[in-house]
């Protein structure tokens, strides 16, 4: 087919003699390069109409090779217009060179669009969504960490490929060997806090101490993990604020992770009544308040006197939920319930102080004083402990 190609180019410029070189070559690169877009265009319309009826990692597959495979028909094109048209020597060597540069472009590139695809398929078998996705999170955070260090990667090979293919840069690599560990020494000082956060993405791929979605209070801020990057983390905290930090924090400091081995949660109710509060009834009404809740996952509900204090008796009510969320909202209608039924139906078990006078018999009459404001005078009266005014 090449053979072909070449004929009819040697054709083509042979009706071009009366043109001068580099506009009859111009003229053939610039048709190359227009047959190769409406090559593409055409060939990408058919694969398009050919997968709109499969699933979505077929066509998936077509859309994200869409740019690819355009680069790839324009170099092919334009390698073989350079070998058919009237160019110099120094010329086709400056273009066959730009064409290797892309062609290196064009591997990194398939490279990184077919990790994404890879990655993207392996993951549509996990729900995030789901109730229990301890595992889903598992298996993505550990897969988005290690694509984006895979990506970084390629990119870093591909620039160096492509930079390589200078005669120039090779001679200035092989005299930079000499001096490789001391310009290693400074660049590994200049990007430590980048490689530091590189490697640390590394070690959270495989230990992962926190994953995407994870519930967790750092700086004393309570949020969900929503993004893990190659440098940083982002979370989301409960008030839609967002939190960045970088992602030796969760390798370097500690945090809490609520859901580092699955999403329920045991949640606390601290509750403070007075001595003559009838615990077993309010241990009753608690296990009413639990079972009358959508949010309770039917695992813990329990009450116990945890502690006295000088004026009240500390009770601990414990309730469980399946994720954190619920089981903040579960606390906050424990609280609500618990306290109306308090004030309903036992007044005085709420908190308050008592005063108790010693030997008020022997006290006798009190006398007591009233203020009686009369025409601008201040009188006091007795009347056997009782005022009168």
């Amino acid at each position: 087919m090449t053979d072909e190609l070449d004929a009819y180019g040697r054709q083509f410029i042979a009706s071009l003699t009366w043109m001068p070189d580099w506009a009859a070559s111009l003229i053939l690169l610039s048709l190359a390069f227009i047959i190769a877009l409406i090559i593409h265009r055409t060939g990408f319309r058919l694969l398009t109409g050919l997968v709109s009826n499969r699933d979505l990692s077929w066509r998936s597959l077509v859309s994200r090779t869409e740019g690819p495979g355009r680069l790839a028909v324009i170099i092919f094109n334009l390698s073989v217009a350079t070998k058919i048209a009237p160019l110099s020597d120094r010329q086709a060597t400056l273009i066959q060179h730009l064409l290797l540069v892309s062609f290196i472009i064009l591997i990194g590139w398939l490279a990184v669009t077919a990790l994404h695809i890879w990655t993207t398929v392996y993951l549509r078998r996990f729900k995030l969504d789901a109730a229990d996705n301890l595992l889903a999170r598992k298996h993505t955070t550990q897969l988005r960490i290690l694509q984006r260090v895979a990506v970084t990667i390629i990119g870093v090979l591909t620039i160096a490929a492509a930079l390589m293919s200078f005669d120039q840069v090779r001679q200035y690599g092989v005299s930079l060997l000499a001096s490789a560990g001391a310009a290693g020494l400074v660049i590994g000082l200049a990007l430590q806090p980048m490689l530091k956060n590189l490697a640390a993405g590394i070690q959270l791929a495989i230990t992962q101490p926190i994953r995407l979605d994870d519930a967790v209070i750092v700086e004393g801020e309570w949020g969900n993990v929503e993004e893990i990057s190659s440098t940083y983390v982002v979370v989301r905290l409960w008030d839609w604020r967002r939190m960045v930090l970088p992602l030796a924090y969760f390798i370097e400091k500690p945090f809490q992770n609520w859901t580092r081995e699955g999403s329920s949660l045991i949640g606390t109710v601290m509750l403070y009544v007075d001595y003559s509060a009838p615990v077993d009834a309010m241990r009753e009404q608690l296990k009413e308040i639990a079972e009358a809740s959508p949010l309770w996952d039917r695992q813990v509900v329990n009450m116990q006197v945890t502690d006295f204090k000088q004026d009240t008796m500390e009770i601990r009510m414990l309730v469980s939920a399946s994720t954190a969320g619920r089981t903040f909202d579960l606390r906050c209608v424990v609280r609500e319930e618990m306290i109306s039924w308090l004030q309903k139906n036992h007044p005085a078990a709420l908190p308050r102080r008592r005063a108790e006078i010693a030997d008020w018999p022997s006290l006798g009459k009190a006398v007591l004083m009233e203020r009686h404001v009369s025409n601008g005078s201040i009188s006091r009266l007795t009347n056997g402990g009782k005022g009168q005014a």
